[in-house]
């Protein structure tokens, strides 16, 4: 593990390591009293959703404009509640339901993932309670937390920023010495949701050095130590997280760290029993959209499918899913399906990723234009995402740059992010792959290999590994990746799984009697 610095920076700013002794107030914040933030209600842009084959999401201006009524509404069955009710009604009556910013609440405390109107009612709720209590901070540290939320879930990086100074403020009012590790926690996410892994794993191990037993840290540490490659360290944070908080939560957890170790039966059996104990709506399409990926990952896509539809008949804002059933529609060959619920789920959820995918979709079907179109449309998004939030897009602009640009400067990228210690299987892959584009073969074969060894099965890792090794004219373990790659899934990329199918028939069959020199010897 890092050692944390010794010396504090001079202003808490998540862009430098956390500290350990109290930080001062940020430059810009210094010597002033905190002002509330904006408490505007959130309007991202409208979805127009196409018609589905399950049940397609519902419009996000709908969403929030029900978000906005539950506000009030929260607010009185919260608060309010018990005062319209008569003392002889009281016994028998049942408790009032919950309004929208206790269930936020609710599933902040317990980690789970809150609705996005729930969501919603809480920033707005949040935000008009710091405007006039702003020494609060623990609702300074809730409501930038629920920032980096709501900025990863509506793909909107702009409101990172606003996370950060939320936390700060927090920070200000309460150091995280003095034990507001909340913050320090809310800095933790607020860095994975930037990819900047190693500030991640720097302030999510300062928490757990201080307070080991504080489960909301976990989660952080686990996406910390994956987005670095270190799957021993997560592997531990997990079962860390199991013990301290068993639920759900944690059993959605180890399904995913073991189909990151290829133990897809165990992945499989982990994610339906977290499916089976979900709570919440948003918890439970957690986990169909999970049993979805591995669906999807083993070459079933009519059961993957099955299963991203029952994710968004659970949580109609669910656009991951549905991004997951574009790709196993065109698998299907039910390609005008798959264009529709790319375009939804781009719609209700802007990623950048879903742009390259719809992209290749339509490069696979002879739509040229309609694939620049799109390809013109992620730059801009890699370009904003840099801007706005402080992403790092490195990973995902490698992979476009290497395939549909200039592989050099896909090299140039993903050889920064390794040198960066973002040493993932998903990084190793995609930097294999451009030097594989860019002529260098032999420099690729390490990485394909480290991914292929790390990876957990997945096919796009095999197929590249099997491509560089044929390229180097080491024949059998080329086939043998190859072969591996599209028994696993032979639908895995509109355009690489008929490149893969086109290099296996190039290579053929493997030799008579087997790899020379295994025939015993003549007598």
């Amino acid at each position: 593990m890092d050692v944390m610095p010794q010396e504090p920076p001079e202003s808490v700013d998540s862009t430098k390591p956390p500290p350990d002794s109290p930080p001062g107030p940020p430059p810009e914040l210094a010597g002033t009293d905190p002002v509330p933030m904006d408490p505007a209600p959130l309007d991202p842009a409208p979805m127009d959703p196409a018609s589905s084959a399950e049940l397609p999401p519902v419009s996000l201006r709908t969403t929030l404009r029900r978000a906005a009524m539950g506000v009030v509404a929260g607010a009185v069955l919260v608060t309010g509640a018990v005062v319209a009710v008569p003392e002889d009604e009281k016994k028998s009556a049942p408790p009032p339901a919950p309004g929208p910013v206790s269930r936020a609440l609710q599933a902040s405390d317990m980690g789970y993932p809150a609705s996005l109107s729930d969501l919603t009612a809480l920033i707005g709720d949040r935000q008009q309670w710091v405007g006039t209590h702003p020494t609060d901070a623990k609702s300074w540290a809730l409501l930038g937390t629920a920032f980096v939320e709501w900025g990863q879930r509506s793909a909107d990086e702009a409101y990172f920023g606003r996370a950060e100074e939320a936390l700060k403020r927090s920070l200000n009012v309460e150091p995280g010495e003095n034990g507001n590790t909340t913050a320090w926690v809310g800095l933790a996410t607020l860095a994975n949701a930037r990819r900047d892994f190693a500030l991640a794993k720097k302030w999510g191990e300062t928490v757990r050095a201080r307070q080991p037993k504080q489960w909301t840290v976990y989660p952080a540490l686990i996406d910390a130590y994956n987005g670095l490659g270190d799957y021993k360290a997560s592997r531990t944070a997990v079962e860390r997280f199991a013990a301290l908080r068993p639920g759900a939560a944690a059993l959605l957890r180890s399904a995913r760290m073991y189909r990151d170790r290829g133990w897809r039966e165990n992945a499989l059996a982990g994610a339906q029993d977290a499916a089976d104990r979900a709570t919440t709506a948003a918890q439970k399409a957690q986990c169909l959209h999970l049993l979805g990926e591995l669906a999807w990952e083993r070459g079933e896509p009519q059961e993957a499918v099955t299963q991203y539809s029952a994710a968004l008949r659970t949580d109609r804002d669910h656009y991951a899913s549905l991004a997951g059933r574009a790709a196993a529609l065109a698998a299907l060959g039910r390609t005008d399906e798959a264009e529709r619920d790319y375009k939804a789920a781009l719609a209700g959820l802007p990623r950048p990723e879903y742009l390259l995918d719809l992209g290749e979709l339509y490069e696979s079907l002879g739509r040229d234009e309609d694939a620049r179109s799109q390809y013109a449309r992620l730059r801009e998004a890699l370009a904003r995402g840099d801007g706005q939030g402080g992403v790092d897009n490195a990973l995902l602009r490698g992979r476009f740059e290497a395939a549909h640009g200039d592989p050099a400067v896909a090299v140039e990228v993903l050889k920064a992010e390794w040198d960066r210690q973002h040493r993932s299987a998903a990084v190793a892959d995609a930097l294999g792959w451009a030097l594989h584009l860019s002529g260098d073969s032999s420099g690729a074969l390490p990485y394909a290999t480290h991914a292929v060894a790390t990876g957990g099965r997945i096919a796009s890792y095999a197929s590249h590994l099997g491509a560089i090794q044929q390229a180097l004219k080491d024949y059998d373990p080329a086939r043998r990746n190859l072969t591996e790659a599209l028994r696993t899934n032979p639908h895995f990329s509109p355009l690489e799984g008929s490149a893969a199918k086109e290099a296996l028939d190039l290579l053929g069959g493997p030799p008579a009697g087997g790899p020379p020199g295994m025939a015993p010897a003549k007598p």
